[in-house]
């Protein structure tokens, strides 16, 4: 508050709310309280007796006291005096978006206008905004395995998630659809970066991307897309693009601070796009390719443009020397510039073609034009710095180009404790078998892992088995791109698989056999795997159904007395539709009910027999697996079945006791037949 002679004061800004008190202002003369957003005044202010203006300017007031209202010395101009308050702001109210959860089973769903957000079975995530569809639409999607046609992997990407389809194909919406994508957490991040790859027309783009991390193994990679076709997740170097103008720009690198390339005003008429891309080398394995301990490379420099044409003036493009090496002390002789342009495929040394300008540390030289030999104006180029001994690099690049792209991978084939038939077939990294065969050996059991095999990126190799592979994706277990194999044999306890490379070849035993003697760089065959069959046992005999595997067997023991297999296909005759739920009584779990029904879906019986059977198997020796058996049929309202086993049973239990008196072999106080002896029984027929 400023006070003037004791006697007029101004006050300041106060903001919205009632004036001050009067108390205290009996001396006050001049009072300004314009433009302080007040609602309210106290009357009081009318009995100062001193004071000849108050200025009450601009301000809320809508209502003021009598006692000021009709004084001569109060100023209200600007006031909304008698207008009615405004409605308070209303909040809008927005829909809750629905949400939707789809099972494995559907492949399918609907959006309206009012939007929604989409959970699939396999885990990808759909947000469709309200107004993103303009009318109904049925959305369907499908989940392909790595195809080659629908992975466009460069020689530096790698690919980290199935092939995610979304119909109708190019499907355009009001609004951008947001879409969230799992993948495998990448081998190497540095200067590495994660995107959404995805069809558009003829050509193939990589969508702006954000990563979301909900564990450290669960990752999402998250975009928005305008229309609909294929999305895969990739890791590539990391990318960065410039529009090149008439006036010039400057291109650096966001990997390595020390790549980048100048464009001179002039140097192209018409606005193009650069993209550049570095990946980083490691030195030791360059030093272990040459054998030469001193051997250094920079940075590889990709770059692309969107024009064919030339540049009208010289481009500058400067890489970081190789590691140890500096301008001041480094030998010219050493220093070799390699190019390589797609598409062809060798690596040239251009040093001579160039002016080499050194600095302590960079090494700068100018183009025109993207290659020296083959296509006259590729897009796509790259440049390498090397300092090595070595005469001819060319063919040296060439070899650790592909290193680059090699991958050190063991094959690994497990079987299931519980069902041998079902076999694993993987693919690991190194670096990580260790890890998952620890994870894996509760429930496989299985050979080593193979002898390390060099793979690149992309390459195909496939599995060869002595007879033959039936392929099924149709099972329900057939889940996230799974696929069931069925593979046979000559009647043999113990088989090969075996893996190659390239084209199947012709004859692929003998093929094998040849390869396992010389095994070389270009052979086809890799590895053989050897594979556990389950033994097939008592296929005689008059009792054998058609199609079970299973040997003749008594089930159950002398004290509760024994079923036979002919005992077994009488109750399941009575099952019928009733069988899943003994099944589930049994301990079945509901993942191999639905196998069972899958694979026998046109055989009511063929699903009672194998459920039954392969429990029976199972409860091989066990005792008291008769008891269960009965009671899981009285749990399942089946009395009438229990009780025929029970029948069943007491039948057996006395003709057991028939035949040890028959024979002498019962004790003279022998008085119940829970107290027997237990040799091998003669089963009963129900």
């Amino acid at each position: 508050t400023s006070v003037a002679s004791g006697t007029e004061r101004k006050a300041p800004v106060l903001g919205a709310g009632p004036a001050p008190p009067a108390a205290g202002l009996r001396a006050l003369r001049l009072f300004i309280l314009h433009s302080n957003l007040l609602v309210s005044v106290p009357a009081s202010l009318a009995c100062l007796p001193l004071l000849t203006r108050l200025d009450l300017r601009d301000n809320q007031l809508r209502d003021v006291p009598p006692e000021l209202l009709d004084a001569p010395f109060v100023r209200l101009q600007g006031n909304p005096l008698g207008r009615p308050p405004p409605d308070p702001p209303r909040t809008p109210v927005v829909p809750e978006m629905p949400r939707l959860l789809l099972t494995s089973d559907l492949d399918s769903f609907a959006v309206t206008p009012q939007g929604c957000s989409v959970t699939l079975a396999c885990g990808v995530r759909l947000q469709f905004p309200a107004g993103a569809a303009a009318a109904p639409v049925t959305i369907r999607y499908r989940l392909w395995p790595p195809e080659p046609h629908l992975v466009p992997l460069g020689p530096h990407d790698a690919l980290l998630s199935g092939v995610l389809e979304l119909q109708p194909h190019g499907a355009a919406f009001q609004q951008e659809v947001g879409l969230w994508l799992l993948f495998v957490p990448p081998r190497a991040r540095r200067c590495r970066e994660v995107v959404v790859r995805t069809l558009s027309g003829n050509s193939w783009s990589d969508l702006e991307t954000c990563l979301e991390e909900e564990a450290p193994t669960r990752l999402w990679a998250h975009c928005q897309v305008p229309h609909f076709s294929w999305f895969l997740v990739v890791s590539r170097p990391v990318s960065d693009a410039r529009l090149v103008p008439p006036e010039g720009t400057l291109l650096c690198s966001s990997g390595h601070a020390g790549v980048r390339v100048t464009f001179p005003p002039g140097a192209t008429e018409e606005p193009r796009h650069v993209r550049m891309q570095v990946v980083r080398v490691g030195s030791r394995e360059l030093q272990a390719l040459l054998g030469e301990p001193e051997a250094a490379s920079s940075p590889l420099l990709c770059l692309s443009q969107s024009s064919p044409s030339s540049f009208l003036r010289p481009v500058t493009i400067q890489l970081p020397l190789p590691p140890g090496v500096t301008g001041l002390s480094l030998d010219r002789a050493r220093l070799h510039l390699l190019h390589r342009a797609a598409p062809a495929a060798a690596w040239d040394d251009v040093t001579a073609q160039v002016a080499l300008e050194l600095t302590h540390l960079y090494a700068r030289f100018q183009v025109t034009r993207f290659s020296w030999s083959g296509p006259p104006h590729p897009r796509f180029s790259r440049y390498w710095l090397w300092y090595t001994t070595k005469a001819c690099v060319g063919s040296l690049a060439q070899k650790a180009w592909e290193r680059l792209r090699l991958h050190r991978v063991n094959l690994i084939a497990l079987q299931r404790r519980r069902d041998p038939k079902q076999v694993l077939l993987q693919c690991l990294p190194r670096s990580k078998v260790d890890a998952t065969l620890r994870r894996l050996l509760e429930r496989y059991r299985g050979p080593e892992p193979s002898d390390t095999v060099e793979m690149f990126e992309g390459e195909k190799f496939f599995a060869a088995f002595e007879r033959g592979i039936d392929i099924d994706a149709d099972r329900p277990d057939c889940v996230e791109g799974r696929l069931c194999f069925v593979f046979y044999s000559h009647l043999k306890n113990l088989k090969e698989v075996s893996f190659y490379r390239g084209e199947v070849p012709e004859g692929v035993p003998e093929e094998a056999e040849a390869a396992r003697q010389k095994r070389g760089p270009a052979a086809l065959w890799m590895a053989t795997l050897p594979i556990k069959l389950p033994r097939l046992r008592g296929c005689e005999g008059p009792t054998r159904e058609p199609g079970l595997s299973l040997a003749p067997l008594n089930l159950g023991d002398a004290e509760t007395g024994f079923l036979t297999q002919s005992n077994l296909l009488n109750v399941a005759g009575r099952l019928g539709p009733d069988w899943p739920a003994v099944a589930l009584h049994l301990g079945l779990p509901y993942r191999e009910l639905q196998r069972i029904r899958h694979e026998f879906r046109d055989d009511l019986d063929g699903q009672i027999r194998h459920m039954l059977f392969s429990w029976a198997e199972r409860q091989a020796g066990q005792p008291g697996a008769v008891g269960r058996l009965v009671q899981a049929l009285e749990q399942s309202d089946r009395r009438d079945v229990a009780e025929e086993v029970r029948a069943v049973l007491e039948l057996g239990r006395r003709k057991y006791q028939e035949g040890i008196r028959h024979t002498s072999l019962a004790p003279r106080n022998l008085a119940s037949p829970d107290r027997s002896p237990s040799p091998s029984p003669e089963p009963a027929q129900a």
